[in-house]
């Protein structure tokens, strides 16, 4: 059983951890997100996966190129797991070799090193190097994509599906705006070495030096990523990230033009992301938020908190009005190990809940002995009786 602390207590919370505030403040203004000439977009903060703007986002579209957004996420996994390695010798097969659209130049036949197929394909979008990469992983570029498909399923794609390592048109080969942005997240958060490749303008190999074809690497100095994309049916498409001091932003736009309107639409939503919002940092993961009464351990009280880091994204200058409330069992009792749930924590910014998260015990409790314990039973008993826990 639960109930509401009371109103001391929230203040206490709130005088522990200033960065909140229950006072008065001014409204925060923020103007209405920009229109893209675009069928699908989404901009979210990094750190947080807080979306900030988006438009038909979980259409299912063809996403061209992007798709090796998700055979790279799968190499750098393979590599972390020991299953490959940057310096493997790679056999360039015919249909790598032959594969049309954008090449890295491999010739069939060759060994290339696994390091630089990585860099053909994020850099190049080589159509060649992503099948000779997904030929080396799985056997064959049909069963790498079964590994994407469940890949996209562990991450969280619910409107992907992939028919190939490369983007190349194919019936049933679709994703969203929505998932890119999860999967460009996955990648720079799970493998950051493996997507500081996607940072690197130029790559050459077999003496044919060839640009990244993401403009807003010249453009913008915050932009270390991601990929380009086209087909015909998918028009240009661009998943960017940017970081500036403690935020980092990821965008995704489908659907496009021309390759300047995605780097002028995409760069729209990092400029509005970054000017209008801000990654917080809330508390840290030895915050103590209050201390609790424990009955019958060796301890007669503990600090509960949330145990890890807690970011969230918010307008700027809108930190005075964040409210938080907590709520906390009515009993606590030993034994029990840190991290046990005792409550939760909801944040509240203009009536809406951003967070709602455990309230755990940052420390373990052991069980008292005999006496204490049945001390402690006939005290709860009383304080039961008299309604003052």
């Amino acid at each position: 059983m639960r109930k509401l602390t009371h109103l001391v207590l929230l203040l206490t919370f709130l005088c522990v951890l200033p960065r909140l505030s229950v006072a008065a403040s001014s409204p925060v203004m923020i103007p209405a997100p920009p229109a893209l000439s675009a069928v699908s977009y989404i901009l979210i903060d990094a750190k947080t996966g807080r979306v900030i703007v988006e438009e038909q986002a979980d259409t299912m579209l063809p996403p061209a190129s992007l798709t090796k957004m998700m055979t790279s996420y799968i190499v750098a996994a393979e590599i972390a797991k020991g299953n490959a390695a940057l310096d493997d010798q790679v056999l360039i097969s015919k249909k790598a070799w032959s594969k049309g659209g954008s090449k890295m130049f491999v010739k069939v036949g060759d060994r290339v090193r696994l390091s630089d197929l990585i860099k053909g394909m994020a850099i190049q979008s080589g159509n060649d190097a992503s099948i000779a990469i997904a030929e080396h992983l799985a056997g064959s570029e049909d069963a790498f994509s079964d590994l994407m498909n469940q890949t996209a399923h562990i991450l969280g794609m619910e409107n992907s599906q992939f028919k190939n390592a490369t983007g190349w048109p194919a019936e049933g080969h679709y994703t969203s705006a929505r998932d890119l942005s999860i999967l460009a997240q996955a990648l720079i958060r799970d493998f950051p070495e493996h997507y500081a490749v996607y940072s690197e303008k130029y790559f050459e190999y077999n003496n044919i030096r060839q640009p990244n074809r993401n403009k807003l690497l010249w453009r913008d100095a915050a932009v270390d990523g991601v990929k380009t994309g086209h087909t015909e049916a998918a028009g240009y498409c661009l998943v960017a990230s940017a970081e500036k001091k403690d935020m980092r932003l990821i965008s995704v736009v489908m659907g496009t033009k021309s390759e300047e309107i995605r780097a002028v639409e995409s760069q729209k939503l990092l400029s509005y992301g970054f000017r209008y919002y801000e990654t917080h940092r809330l508390y840290g993961p030895e915050d103590v938020l209050t201390e609790s009464r424990v009955w019958s351990g060796l301890s007669k009280s503990v600090g509960l908190g949330l145990g890890k880091e807690v970011f969230l994204t918010i307008p700027r200058g809108a930190q005075n009005n964040l409210k938080a409330e907590m709520s906390i069992d009515q009993v606590i009792k030993a034994p029990f190990e840190a991290g046990r749930e005792f409550g939760k924590v909801v944040i509240v910014y203009n009536d809406e809940v951003i967070f709602n998260e455990a309230l755990v015990a940052l420390e373990r409790v052991d069980e008292a002995g005999i006496f204490s314990r049945l001390w402690d039973m006939v005290l709860l008993f009383i304080y039961q009786l008299l309604d003052i826990v």
